[in-house]
């Protein structure tokens, strides 16, 4: 019988844990999102304007999935949520008490910052506890970020009708301290050594077929990133408002932003499964093209239908792209590694977010239309498309080692 801890029946218990912990921890991200209508209107400023606040947390965002990745393989997963769990908190706080964009948009990056935690240093921790059924186990535990973007809009829609956006904060406020911290004490058990030794063999021989060192195809997936995130960012961050100036309501577009997320959902989860058949660098090549032609069909749908339609097909085409840059990274990077690699490229991901959510912005204001914006997406996703072919004729790589 092996007594690996790949795998086993732990494994599965802690990467519930860990899915239940994102869902909460991730919410910051996108209820900026679904306000960002009400903080237009408010504060009486533009669409490029009233986007900073979201640029500024997926800016905390990118830049904590690195050092709190960091910061993960020095303390461990528990003392670090626990510090993030509190620091998203002060966010939400100081968000209720902002009076301009800026301030705002201040609060916002230290709510990015902390939300940051429940995303890329997760799926790192969680990766090392899995073996054969890595991919599967990386996409369940990347979807709690959808997850909380697709239910807590919903559970918040009442406060946010009734009472306003900064109620709805307070609750997201109280909800992250009595959720994350008593979860995260439930993450304390340590990766064995055997574990890293097992898993290094695998990464080992991977990254000598590729013949790129870890730094040079760090970088190269953190281009690739950028250039599938500002794609992916257009839809994302600008549904809600797409859907306010076609007439439709914000109630509609936050509807759909569900949707959407509810079918990232099922697109990582069938992406995990793919992983483990075919590996991260063709699960990611294939959901870059279905992510293009996505975007090609928002172009010429306005129809309230239609947008129905293409922004679910949106979410399943595209969910399983950013969870396969960390299984490329698991495949062929050091084990002990894993935060700092992962959350590197988690990183460059994120800052396509924050880039392409302003850009995206931007274009509107300058031409009154959401269409060069939705086009400037696509070019972007021809970048990340590019980089996956030439490194899929480069990459071969081995079979992964099993436990025994």
């Amino acid at each position: 019988m092996s007594l690996s801890p790949h795998d086993s029946s732990y494994s599965w218990v802690r990467l519930g844990v860990t899915l239940l912990i994102a869902m909460v921890a991730n919410v910051g991200m996108w209820a900026i999102i679904v306000i960002m209508p009400a903080v237009e209107a408010e504060f009486g400023v533009g669409r490029a304007a009233a986007s900073m606040p979201y640029t500024l947390t997926m800016i905390g965002f990118a830049v904590g999935n690195f050092v709190v990745g960091r910061a993960v393989d020095v303390w461990g997963v528990t003392r670090v949520l626990i510090a993030c769990a509190l620091a998203i908190a002060a966010g939400y706080g100081l968000a209720m008490l902002s009076g301009s964009i800026l301030a705002l948009s201040l609060a916002q990056l230290l709510i990015g910052l902390g939300t940051s935690v429940g995303f890329g240093p997760l799926i790192a921790d969680i990766s090392h506890w899995f073996l054969k059924r890595r991919g599967i186990a990386v996409a369940i535990a990347a979807s709690g970020n959808y997850l909380s973007g697709a239910i807590w809009p919903i559970l918040l829609a009442g406060i946010l009708e009734d009472q306003g956006w900064r109620a709805a904060y307070a609750v997201l406020a109280i909800s992250t301290l009595v959720v994350v911290i008593p979860l995260a004490l439930m993450l304390r058990r340590q990766v064995p050594d055997t574990a890293h030794e097992l898993a290094e063999a695998s990464s080992t021989a991977n990254a000598a077929s590729v013949g790129l060192s870890p730094r040079t195809l760090a970088w190269l997936l953190g281009l690739a990133g950028v250039g599938c995130c500002v794609a992916m960012s257009m839809p994302q961050v600008h549904i809600v408002s797409y859907c306010v100036d076609l007439g439709y309501g914000p109630a509609v577009g936050a509807e759909m932003l569900a949707l959407m997320l509810l079918g990232g959902v099922g697109s990582r989860l069938v992406s995990g499964v793919l992983a483990d058949r075919l590996g991260g660098v063709r699960t990611l090549l294939l959901g870059s093209v279905l992510q293009c032609i996505a975007l090609l069909l928002y172009l010429p749908s306005d129809a309230l239908v239609s947008l129905y339609v293409v922004s679910l097909i949106f979410g399943l085409s595209q969910g399983g792209i950013v969870p396969s840059y960390a299984i490329i990274v698991r495949e062929y990077m050091p084990a002990r590694e894993a935060g700092a690699r992962v959350g590197f490229v988690m990183m460059a991901t994120i800052m396509g977010m924050a880039l392409g959510g302003w850009m995206s912005g931007w274009i509107y204001d300058v031409t009154g239309s959401y269409q060069m914006a939705f086009w400037n997406g696509i070019a972007w996703n021809g970048l990340n498309i590019a980089i996956m072919i030439w490194l899929l004729f480069r990459a071969r790589p081995q079979h992964v080692l099993r436990p025994v």
